[in-house]
């Protein structure tokens, strides 16, 4: 269904994944606003891609694996006001992480809001399937893509469901990157948090081993009522024509 916000549109008919409160919450909470060289990971419609060029000057380059989706994203980029600084590359990341190894490209910000699904009955809509389960992305690969292409002092944003938290953290042991930011985010006050952004950096950032610590907040999207919070009002208020 196609989605407006202030300063873009959005036409993610044929995506796997469509605009979504996670993809927003993300996108507005992502550290971008001084990175110069984003990546964008799965980026479906080119959501979180168009968030962060409204956030941040920097260059954006979209990694999309499905051809449809792929199109897509690029129609919306060049709809848009920042179509010069935006690339879509249909590819697997795998494919595009190798490809960057004989180079001295990396990104100062990744961004992705990855599947989370291993294996399983998969749903009806097989676009949405692929876009949720980890069967053509999983957490190992993910890690060693953001691991391959993120800059030595960069940072890397993700959004997972809390379920898929431990076995992240499990994969995650075992690279050179660390969390050193997390949000809890539920869906009011009365609830457990059911999602978690959060950010990675390299163990090798001299600052990140110095502080060796997580900063830690908890975010809740709605009132008792079913109204946004103010906290939640506050993050989305640069995107959505309603406020």
């Amino acid at each position: 269904m196609p989605f407006t916000f202030k300063q873009f549109h959005i036409d993610d008919h044929n995506c796997g994944m469509p605009v979504s409160t996670d993809g927003v919450i993300l996108g507005a909470w992502a550290p971008l606003t001084q990175a110069n060289n984003i990546l964008d990971i799965g980026a479906g419609s080119g959501l979180l891609s168009l968030m962060a060029a409204q956030r941040s000057e920097g260059v954006i380059t979209a990694i999309e694996l499905d051809e449809t989706a792929a199109s897509a994203c690029e129609n919306n980029f060049q709809a848009s006001n920042w179509a010069e600084r935006l690339t879509v590359e249909q590819c697997a990341i795998q494919d595009f992480a190798q490809q960057h190894l004989d180079t001295q490209e990396k990104f100062d910000h990744i961004i992705c809001n990855p599947p989370y699904f291993k294996g399983g009955t998969q749903s009806q809509n097989q676009l949405r399937a692929k876009a949720r389960h980890t069967d053509t992305l999983d957490f190992s690969c993910l890690i060693k893509a953001i691991t391959r292409l993120l800059a030595v002092d960069g940072s890397a944003s993700l959004i997972l469901p809390s379920q898929s938290m431990p076995k992240f953290q499990d994969e995650l042991a075992g690279s050179s990157l660390i969390i050193t930011r997390v949000m809890d985010i539920a869906d009011s006050a009365v609830k457990q948090p059911h999602r978690h952004v959060f950010t990675l950096g390299h163990r090798q950032n001299s600052q990140l081993e110095q502080s060796n610590r997580i900063d830690t907040s908890h975010f809740c999207i709605k009132e008792h009522d079913g109204s946004y919070t103010q906290e939640m009002i506050a993050l989305i208020t640069g995107f959505y024509l309603k406020y």
